[in-house]
């Protein structure tokens, strides 16, 4: 905006206020001026500076709000500013990430390894325990033969006393037997001869 031609004349800054405010409110210093003087406090003169006035303190205001705005190769720049910067940190993002990913690997690798370690060794452990075990097994089953076959023997010599006792007694008895056969044969005989001799004396 012009500023020399906004402050030629009420006119100008009208027309060139209505073209650069197509969006915004309409200032008409023309009905301003006549709305001054028809309330009958102000002169044509006075409604004028009155009206200048105002225009100028909107002309300050638009060059003041313009003053700050940027213009579109600036905002390019800083938009193509951005988008690298934002490209840069996409590709550090993806660094770390990376870094990330191949550490968490890494580590996943090596717990990996170190549970195969610890299963190779857990199951020499189980092995060494199931040879420990399998040999006490082994060993309690010999003793366990051992000393079956120690009963057995006790058991059979128990059996050849038991059976010799018996055949002792067996002997002890049949000569028992003989000898009370004996005696019973010598009083028999005695008592047949006493009865003949008793019987010659009464005859």
């Amino acid at each position: 905006m012009n500023k020399i031609g906004i402050r030629t004349g009420i006119r100008n800054f009208h027309s060139s206020y209505q073209c650069c405010s197509v969006n915004g409110p309409k200032f008409d210093t023309q009905k301003f001026i006549e709305e001054f003087v028809k309330c009958g406090k102000f002169s044509e003169d006075q409604a004028k500076s009155a009206s200048n006035i105002i225009s100028n303190s909107i002309n300050d205001g638009i060059e003041l709000y313009a003053s700050n705005l940027i213009s579109r190769e600036v905002l390019n720049k800083m938009s193509y500013k951005q988008k690298v910067d934002f490209a840069k940190l996409k590709g550090e993002l993806q660094l770390i990430d990376k870094s990330d990913f191949n550490s968490i690997k890494n580590e996943n690798e090596r717990l990996r390894s170190e549970l195969e370690k610890m299963r190779i060794k857990f199951k020499e452990e189980i092995n060494k325990s199931l040879s420990s075990v399998r040999l006490d097994l082994s060993l309690e089953k010999g003793r366990i033969r051992e000393e079956s076959s120690i009963y057995d023997l006790k058991i059979k010599e128990t059996d050849t006393r038991i059976n010799q006792e018996i055949y002792n007694l067996k002997v002890q008895i049949d000569s028992v037997k003989t000898t009370v056969l004996q005696w019973l044969f010598g009083v028999c005989a005695g008592t047949f001869s006493l009865v003949l001799a008793y019987a010659r004396l009464v005859s």
